[in-house]
This record gives C-alpha cells, sequence and structure tokens, in this order.
C-alpha cells in the first residue's frame, strides 16, 4: 500500500488510513456522492439499517502543493460531443459575416463529421430528434447560401477560390438537408422557440434514474446539506473500495452519517468547495453567461425560464450547465417594484434607441422592445406625446431594418412600415397640443404639459417612405402581378403626404417645409391625366368642380412664390408644364415654359431635374402634334432623336455599353435615377409623332429644293431612314412603324395623298401608336388633313413647271379640300415666294410664271460648275508637282509665286465675268 502524504494523528482512526489519490479519484469519478461517502464515513447498508458503527471525528487534511496546481474537469459524452458542435457552429457564424466561402465550406464539412460521430449520444439523450440549434445551424447556413446565390453582382466580385467554394458548398448542403427537410420545416414555422424547449418536455416524461444521468448538476440554493446518494454510485464506490483490499466493517453504517455532528459538515465542506468550483470560476461563469446571453439574442428567439418553485417550499432550483449558472429569463424592460411613470419611460427609450446602428444590434429585438414599451406607456396612460415619440423610434428602427439602403426593403416590412406611419400621423392630427420639430433639443422635449414638444421631423420620413415606393417598384418586373399590388399602394402614401400636409399647414412656421410637402404631392400628380379637365372644358362638367390642373395650379404657385431654392422652382415648373401638357393646355404650357428661360440654364442642374426637362419637352411636342403645331412638336422633340439615347435621356432603361463606356459604379447609379414603369412614355409614340412632324416639313422642302445644291437638312434622323430605304435593291411591303413612314413620304413626294395617308392612318398603326392619345380620332382626323394640305403644296413644287395654268377646283377635288382652303394655300406659297405664279380670280386658275430654268437647264447648271470646279483643282495640282515654286534662286521662287497668285486672280476675273458660280 503506497504512503501517505500525510498521515493521521490519531491511531484509531484506522478507517480512514486511505491514500488520498483514491479518494481524489472516487472524487472526481463522482463529485457528490463521494463527498457524502467522505463526510458521512461510511455506506448505507439496506439489509442492516439498525446496524451502526460508532466513529471518533476526523480531523480535515488539506492537499499538498503539486495536488492543489492540477485541476480536473468532468464532461460527460454528451457535453464534449456538443461542445465541439457548438464551437463549430461559432465557426461557420464568423464565416458567414465575413463571405470566406473556403472556410465556411471546412468548417461545415467538419461539422457534417462531428455530428455523424455524436449521432450515438443525440439518440440517446435526444430520443432520434435533431437538437434544435443544430437545426438552426442548417436553416441559417442555407439561407446564406441561397441569399449569396442568387445575388449575381456579388458572386461576380468573389475571387475564384470563394465561387468554387460557393459551388461545393451549395451542392454539399442541398445532398445533406434532404434527411433533415421535415425536421427543418417544423423548425422554419416556430423559429423563435427557445432551443432548450424540447429539452425540458422531454425531461418531464423521462425517469429519476435517467435524470440523474443526463440532466446538469442541480444544486439548491437555501440548503447547505449535501445531496442524497443515488444507489448505483453506492454501490460503485462499495464495489471500489471492495477492490482496494479493504474490509466493509472498517465503514460504519448509515445511521452513523445521520448522527454525525456538525463538525463533520464544517470539515469537509472545503474538500466540496474544493471540488465543485475551480479558482476563478466566478469570473469564467459571468463571462461564459454573457456569451451565451449574446448569442441568445442574435439567433433572435426568446430564452424560456429555467428557474422554477421547489416542491418543499425551501427555496427554488437553478439549473447549472457544465458548472456555469446560464441566465435564467430575458431580462425585464422595469423591475416589478419600479414605479412607470414619464421619465423612466423615456430614458428606457433613450436607451433602446441608443443602441442603434450599432454593430452588434438585433434590429428585430430592438423593434420588439419599442413595441413592449409602447404597450406599457398605453397601460400607464402616459399621454400622447410618450406614445408619439415612440411611434417616431420605431418607424426610424423599421426603416433601419433594411441593411442596404440602395436596395429596397422586404413587402412584410414595407406594410409594417405604412401600418405605424398612418398610425403616427393620426395620433399626431388628433393631438392638436404636440409639436415636433427637428430644432426642438432633446433636452427641451416636453412630455408632461401641454404645449407637448418632441424632436423630429415628420417631412423626412415622408420623404424616406417616397423613396422606399419607388425603390419597390424598380424591384418588381413591370408586367407582373406583383407590380399592381405594390402600386396599390401609392394611394396610402398619397394620403400619408396629404395628412403630413394637413399637420405642417397647422402649424404654418416654415415655408420651406411646406414647399418640400407640396412638391412631394405634386411628383404624384403631375404625370396622371383627369379627364374631367377635358369634359370641363367642353361643358360636360360643372365649373365649380376642382379638377387636376387646379390643384397644380394652387401648389405650383406657392413654389413658385415662397421657395428660395431654384430647384424646388425649377421642378415645380416643369412639373406644371408637363400637366398642361398633358391636359391640352398647349398655350399656357408654351407660354410658361418660355417665360421660364429653363432651356438656357437646364444644363447646369442636377440629373434628375434634367431628366424631368426631357420627359416634359417629350409631352410638350405631343401637344404640340395634337394641337397640329407640326414645326413646334418637332422642334421640342429633334433634341431627344437627335442623340440616338432615348431611352436614357428619359431614364426609362439604358442602353448596352460598347467597350466598357460605363463602369459598375456608374451603372449602378443610373439605374437607381430610372423612373418607375407606370410613369414612362411610350418611345415608339415619340418617334412616330417625329417622324411624321419630320415628313409633313421635310418632303415639301426637298420637292421646293430639289435643284439647290446647297439644301440644308431640317431633320437628319429621317434623311437616314430614306437613304438606308434607297439603298436597299427590294422594298417589300412596310412592316415596322419606320417603314410605313418612309413608304408615306414616297408617296408624298409623288403627290399621291391617299396613298400616304392609307400607310399612316392603318390597322397596324392605329394598334401600335394612334389609338394610345385620349381622343384618338381628333388626332386621325388632324392627321388625315395635314397630308392632304402638305401633299397640295408638294405637287406644285414638283409639277409646277409643267403646267402654264392649273384650276384650282380640280385641286380641291384632286386632294378632297375645300377651295378656301386651297385658295388660302397656294396665297400663302405666292407671298412667301415660294412659288412663282399668280391667281386668276376670275377663272379660278393659277398662272405659272416660267422665269425659273426647267428640270433639264438646272441639271446642266449644276453639271457646268461641277466640271468648271473640277479642271481649276487638276491644273493647280499639275502646277505644285512640276515644282512651280522650286525652279531657281528665291528671287526665281518669289517671281514664280507672284505669276502664279497673278494667274488666279486672273482666273476669278474670268469666272466673275461669265457670272458663274465657284464652289
Amino acid at each position: 500500500m503506497p504512503k501517505l502524504s500525510r498521515s493521521l494523528p490519531n491511531p484509531q482512526a484506522v478507517t480512514y488510513r486511505i491514500h488520498i489519490n483514491i479518494a481524489v479519484r472516487d472524487l472526481i469519478l463522482c463529485p457528490i456522492p463521494c463527498l457524502y461517502l467522505v463526510a458521512s464515513g461510511g455506506v448505507r447498508n439496506d439489509s442492516s439499517e439498525e446496524e451502526q458503527i460508532i466513529r471518533q471525528p476526523v480531523t480535515a487534511f488539506t492537499f499538498s502543493d503539486e495536488e492543489e496546481d492540477t485541476k480536473r474537469i468532468v464532461r460527460s459524452a454528451k457535453e464534449k460531443r456538443y461542445e465541439e458542435i457548438t464551437n463549430l457552429i461559432k465557426q461557420i457564424r464568423n464565416f458567414k459575416k465575413n463571405k470566406d466561402m473556403s472556410s465556411l465550406l471546412s468548417s461545415f464539412e467538419d461539422l457534417m463529421r462531428a455530428y455523424t460521430k455524436a449521432l450515438p449520444v443525440i439518440s440517446k439523450e435526444e430520443n432520434g430528434l435533431t437538437p434544435r440549434f443544430y437545426l438552426r445551424c442548417l436553416v441559417e447556413v442555407e439561407d446564406f447560401v441561397n441569399e449569396v446565390w442568387e445575388d449575381r453582382d456579388g458572386r461576380k466580385n468573389m475571387s475564384k477560390n470563394n465561387s468554387k467554394s460557393l459551388t461545393s458548398l451549395r451542392q454539399k448542403m442541398r445532398k445533406y438537408i434532404k434527411d433533415f427537410e421535415e425536421e427543418m420545416t417544423k423548425f422554419r414555422s416556430s423559429p423563435d422557440q427557445g432551443d432548450d424547449e424540447e429539452e425540458e418536455e422531454k425531461d418531464q416524461d423521462s425517469d429519476s434514474d435517467d435524470d440523474e444521468d443526463s440532466h446538469p448538476v442541480v444544486t439548491k440554493k437555501p440548503s447547505v446539506e449535501p445531496a442524497p446518494e443515488p444507489k448505483q454510485k453506492k454501490a460503485a464506490a462499495a464495489d471500489d473500495d471492495e477492490d482496494d483490499g479493504s474490509d466493509s466493517s472498517y465503514w460504519g453504517s448509515d445511521s452513523d452519517s445521520s448522527s454525525s455532528s456538525s463538525d463533520d459538515e464544517t470539515q469537509y465542506q472545503n474538500v466540496r468547495e474544493r471540488f465543485l468550483k475551480k479558482p476563478g470560476a466566478d469570473k469564467d461563469d459571468k463571462k461564459e453567461a454573457k456569451e451565451s446571453t449574446k448569442d441568445s439574442k442574435r439567433r433572435g428567439h426568446k430564452k424560456k425560464p429555467e428557474r422554477e418553485e421547489s416542491s418543499d417550499g425551501e427555496g427554488e432550483w437553478e439549473t447549472v450547465k457544465g458548472g456555469v449558472a446560464m441566465p435564467s429569463e430575458k431580462p425585464k424592460m422595469f423591475a416589478k417594484d419600479a414605479e412607470i411613470n414619464i421619465d423612466l419611460v423615456v430614458k428606457k427609450l433613450n436607451e433602446i434607441v441608443a443602441a442603434r446602428g450599432k454593430k452588434r444590434t438585433d434590429r428585430r429585438e430592438q423593434i420588439e422592445l419599442l413595441h413592449e414599451l409602447l404597450i406599457v406607456s398605453e397601460q400607464h396612460n402616459l399621454g400622447s406625446a410618450v406614445s408619439i415619440k415612440i411611434k417616431f423610434a420605431i418607424v426610424s428602427s423599421i426603416f433601419d431594418y433594411n441593411p442596404k439602403v440602395s436596395d429596397a426593403m422586404k413587402p412584410e416590412y414595407w406594410a409594417k412600415l405604412l401600418e405605424q406611419i398612418i398610425d403616427m400621423l393620426d395620433r399626431l392630427n388628433a393631438a392638436k397640443d404636440v409639436v415636433i420639430n427637428e430644432t426642438i433639443l432633446e433636452d427641451h422635449e416636453v412630455y408632461d404639459a401641454a404645449p407637448y414638444q418632441l424632436r423630429g421631423c415628420v417631412l423626412t420620413i415622408v420623404e424616406r417612405l417616397d423613396e422606399e415606393f419607388i425603390k419597390l417598384l424598380k424591384e418588381c418586373d413591370p408586367h407582373s402581378n406583383e407590380y399592381v399590388e405594390r402600386l396599390k399602394d401609392e394611394t396610402r402614401v398619397c394620403s400619408i403626404i396629404d395628412k403630413v400636409q394637413e399637420y405642417l399647414e397647422r402649424q404654418s412656421e416654415n415655408d420651406a417645409e411646406l414647399c418640400r410637402i407640396y412638391m412631394r404631392k405634386i411628383e404624384h400628380l403631375y404625370y396622371k391625366f383627369d379627364p374631367q379637365v377635358l369634359q370641363q372644358k367642353q361643358g360636360q362638367v360643372a365649373s365649380d368642380v376642382v379638377t387636376s390642373v387646379q390643384v397644380m395650379d394652387k401648389l405650383c404657385k406657392f413654389v413658385y412664390d415662397k421657395d428660395q431654392t431654384d430647384r424646388l422652382r425649377t421642378r415645380a415648373i416643369l412639373s406644371h408644364v408637363y400637366h398642361h401638357a398633358l391636359h391640352d393646355n398647349w398655350f399656357q404650357a408654351r407660354d410658361l415654359i418660355l417665360m421660364s428661360h429653363l432651356q438656357e440654364t437646364i444644363q447646369h442642374s442636377d440629373p434628375p431635374t434634367q431628366i424631368l426637362y426631357n420627359r416634359t419637352m417629350a409631352h410638350l411636342g405631343l401637344c404640340a402634334f395634337r394641337h397640329s403645331n407640326i414645326k413646334d412638336a418637332h422642334n421640342c422633340l429633334v433634341d431627344l432623336m437627335m442623340t440616338g439615347k432615348m431611352k436614357e435621356l428619359l431614364a426609362q432603361g439604358l442602353l448596352p455599353t460598347r467597350q466598357n463606356d460605363r463602369t459598375k459604379e456608374q451603372e449602378k447609379v443610373e439605374k437607381q435615377r430610372q423612373m418607375p414603369f407606370h410613369m414612362h412614355i411610350n418611345l415608339e409614340l415619340l418617334e412616330c409623332v417625329y417622324m411624321v412632324s419630320a415628313m409633313l416639313i421635310e418632303i415639301p422642302y426637298m420637292a421646293e429644293h430639289e435643284f439647290d445644291a446647297r439644301r440644308r437638312m431640317i431633320s437628319k434622323t429621317f434623311y437616314q431612314q430614306l437613304r438606308s430605304s434607297e439603298r436597299q435593291s427590294l422594298l417589300g411591303p412596310p412592316e415596322s412603324m419606320r417603314e410605313h413612314v418612309v413608304a408615306a413620304s414616297k408617296a408624298m413626294r409623288n403627290g399621291n395623298w391617299l396613298a400616304c395617308r392609307n400607310f399612316i392612318v392603318n390597322e397596324k398603326m392605329n394598334a401600335k401608336v394612334w389609338d394610345l392619345f385620349y381622343q384618338a380620332d381628333d388626332v386621325r382626323t388632324m392627321l388625315t388633313r395635314l397630308i392632304r394640305e402638305e401633299a397640295l403644296r408638294t405637287y406644285l413644287f414638283t409639277y409646277s413647271h409643267v403646267y402654264d395654268s392649273i384650276s384650282m377646283a380640280s385641286l380641291a377635288e384632286t386632294f378632297e379640300l375645300d377651295p378656301s382652303v386651297v385658295h388660302s394655300i397656294i396665297s400663302k406659297m405666292i407671298i412667301n415666294e415660294e412659288l412663282m405664279a399668280s391667281l386668276d380670280d376670275p377663272t379660278h386658275t393659277v398662272v405659272m410664271h416660267r422665269s425659273e430654268p426647267s428640270r433639264l437647264q438646272s441639271l446642266a447648271l449644276q453639271l457646268t460648275d461641277k466640271v468648271n470646279s473640277l479642271v481649276d483643282y487638276n491644273e493647280r495640282v499639275f502646277e505644285t508637282k512640276q515644282g512651280f515654286f522650286n525652279r531657281g534662286g528665291n528671287q526665281g521662287n518669289f517671281r514664280d509665286r507672284q505669276n502664279y497668285d497673278r494667274r488666279g486672280q486672273d482666273w476669278g476675273r474670268q469666272r466673275r465675268e461669265r457670272g458663274e458660280r465657284a464652289y
């Protein structure tokens, strides 16, 4: 038998001559029962309970220095396996934050292997069910992988290694979670349930013996007595003692243990504490408790209270996991005995809001806390000012829930946001004595006496809401039902704007804020067509009915008068012109745009204002076309069509880039400027109106200046379409809109107005273009009339040299025009010196004057000019090649240069004498 580390002084204590290492071993294997064994000094013998062995008190022994340094921790197989899985889950979450796909892949593979090793323990402890924390990890990884996979732009920016790891992880993940599909589905239905709730339900059904083995150590706070010893542990301890060669008669019976004095308890209490708790455990316990609390908050679920009242009424039991006291429940908002008043609630609100924007703040939990605080304030009737302040914080928290400002928020949070803002504004308008202003400092806020004063800006919330609404519309497919559903929310957004307008008008302190809210209302109104405006013009609606034109006039005039920034005034003018042009108020729109002189300064404005200017000019051109002002319509649309980037100028899409003209950042910014689909202008309609206007102007001009070599181009785009059509060797019937316009132009050039009208106005063109106008029949009638008039002018320009005189009655019959209209057109042509003719009123004929050269003579003159210019050019080139300037010395060069200049002067004089034109 080995020697004792320290011998006992009492010689009668033979029963206690046991090696200290054996005692330590027994304590390590079974801490609580062995302590009870040492304290009692014997093993309970159920067969002979009456027999007692009297023992003398034993002095407390201590440990050597070497044994005190060794720190051993006893852990079960479940704790070892669960700890390994938990550590891997923490690594996976860290790699998710960093988006380190290669490390995430390796950690996920290690997690699968660790879970496979732990399957025997899990099947025994969890009754074959997968632990909730493992299911939570699988769900988080699956959602993360799907999110990264759907983000195509993010995948393009990944490194090659991370991209490859993401593909492998996605394949392995989809294959691995097939065995957990049902459990993961149940978990997704109730993700907020605590991870330990299922374990507690299973623990209630298990046996008491299994509880001792599988559950954590349970200690009773108020009691100092050691826990009772299980029978299995006693038997194991007895077997160990018999194996060591000690006789069982040396150990006292159970009666001795019950009659032992309190001195024995105090003697061995040091030993119990030494093995139950290691040095520095208090700090470790606090640290682990904090980490577990953070993890539970980060997962977003509430811990179920683990404290239960003891059945014996002696106190309460606390479950201790792994020797560390876990936080039993979620910290309460207020103490039980706290007096809920305004100061306390405002202080708690400031604490919650102070965590806003920090790195590890749980946004969902922050919203829940604010809702709970609102309920508390309403239960204690703390007043409308406190409720509005909390509502204001809830709205801000919902805005913050979206991590990326450039992306649209989720639809469910958008619906919550609308509800909260409407509720807040209803409260604000109901409480007439609450004032919210961003100039009020937080220290000067008043909650307890009217007038209540709060710090904040309702206008900023509305502007942010409007921006989020536009982003939501851009995110949806414009041809889907989802876009229609999102567009229905515009009525709620407009009602919110009206409520804020009502509140600001009641305050009537700041004109700048009123201008801003008026502009928000204008931007939701200026592009909408109101049929009552045209019905009111026609007398179908009473004049006292308020239409959108009158509302726009009121709002815009206020902005003109009160705005201190040029930007809002400029946007108000453009919106006002747009709305007038949309309702055929051509003269009002034209006068307003000309008086503003915006066309001279618009290039210095910001891009959104330039986009609004382009949209306004497009609708102004359509309005001029409906009013048969063809030249004005052409002038309004020519700048948009000349560039070939009409889609980009109107912010209705991006053209494909050539050789990386745009960077990704520039493309992202331009996408953010795009207009929602319901505000788009039909590009084919614009192009058709422009082409038809160019045809009605250009074809008569070409017929008038057919033999003029210096003829200028009015519309470059129209000329390009004509040239491309002339180059084609085989032409079929027109199909596209451009081909219809080109075919109509050729027919008009020949004076065939009927064919021209049929190419412009037909079923295909009606469906594509003309039916898009509000009063399509009036537009088609106007267009037919213009085609007849311009075809008549083209006919006179083309065939005037053939006739000596033309009857106006025959012209009116040919072109189906009134004789008065024919007389008016020909008179204007004669006055403007476009046609060399005169009117004979008695005979109603047009007498042609043959002062102009014939077609053959005009071609001969053109040929003569070109031949003369070629001869002059060839002579100069020949003289230069012969070394005209290189003969003789400097004096010869000077003389030759004089001769050359003199000959050039002679040529010029001869040409002037002949009356020829030099080109």
